[in-house]
């Protein structure tokens, strides 16, 4: 719940998330240092997991599924020898077996695991059954069925190993899990792994090198509530619409702008697409449209109370 004090903030924080924490732990606590009303996340990382988490503030918040939707990129450590029943460092061991795979096999493990391909989704995760998220069957020791979903992975590429570890990155596309990815990848070459650590270094259009760390916000918005002047903290957020950049943008003049806000639709010449960035005049992101048979409809509007 909102603080009684709390204010509109609007905008996104690109965030290194710390490990040891959950995702909505740690939105709550950066909700907290900018006292905001309103803040979602984009795309959970487990307690074990660092590394960039878009957070969105107030408005910045009906866009975020354009980031849930988008692709990722990761730094992750296998740990091979050792399958565990999570597919991570956290879970129990299910089985010990010997390293003895060749640097050609585990190229083609990587080549096999590329591209479109086909993947079962970890009985601990997030996804549904009944009303219930799989983990919570997973922990009662129940197995749910699941249906393989087609997922891509652009690039799986090993930048070093040892014996029993190596380091791989992975970019891949939404819904991809990077424990099941391992744990295939384990399996292929006949050995088992597991995830010994993950970092995310990359949301759609948004880099490691924006990131900022906790401590850094932590610092600022103590000195910020002392003063009652939130403008340093602020200037951490990028604008609403950073997580835009592949939609296509439309300018519009003021009396279609108004239009669109009041509910209605403008006709006017525009190719069909589901989703493109509208603007003013004055070159300010008002929300997003969407195009069907030159009918400009309106998708989602930032509100101009706020």
């Amino acid at each position: 719940m909102a603080r009684k004090n709390a204010r509109a903030v609007n905008g996104i924080l690109l965030l290194d998330k710390p490990l040891e924490i959950s995702s909505n732990g740690i939105l709550q606590r950066v909700r907290w240092l900018f006292q905001a009303k309103k803040a979602g996340h984009t795309g959970a990382l487990d307690p074990l997991a660092s590394g960039l988490l878009p957070i969105c503030f107030g408005e910045a918040t009906k866009f975020s599924q354009f980031l849930l939707d988008t692709d990722k990129s990761y730094l992750v450590t296998a740990q091979f020898g050792v399958r565990t029943d999570t597919s991570d460092a956290e879970g129990e061991i299910i089985s010990q077996r010997p390293v003895a795979f060749s640097e050609a096999e585990l190229e083609q493990a990587l080549k096999q695991l590329s591209g479109d391909i086909l993947q079962v989704p970890t009985m601990y995760s997030a996804l549904k059954h009944q009303g219930q998220p799989l983990y919570k069957y997973a922990r009662q020791g129940i197995t749910i069925e699941r249906e393989a979903r087609p997922i891509s992975v652009f690039r799986f590429e090993c930048l070093s190993r040892t014996e029993q570890h190596a380091d791989f990155i992975v970019h891949c596309s939404k819904g991809t899990y990077i424990r099941t990815l391992i744990d295939d990848l384990g399996e292929m070459l006949g050995c088992g792994a597991h995830v010994a650590k993950l970092h995310r270094t990359q949301v759609g259009p948004f880099v490691s090198s924006q990131m900022v760390t906790l401590a850094h916000i932590e610092s600022l918005a103590e000195a910020c509530q002392q003063q009652a002047d939130y403008q340093e903290l602020d200037q951490l957020l990028l604008p609403m619409d950073a997580g835009l950049t592949k939609l296509p943008r439309l300018t519009l003049d003021a009396t279609a702008q108004r239009t669109l806000q009041h509910g209605q639709a403008v006709t006017m010449a525009l190719p069909d697409t589901p989703a493109l960035s509208l603007y003013n005049e004055a070159g300010e992101f008002f929300g997003i449209g969407c195009s069907e048979q030159g009918v400009l409809s309106s998708r989602r509007l930032l509100n101009t109370a706020e």
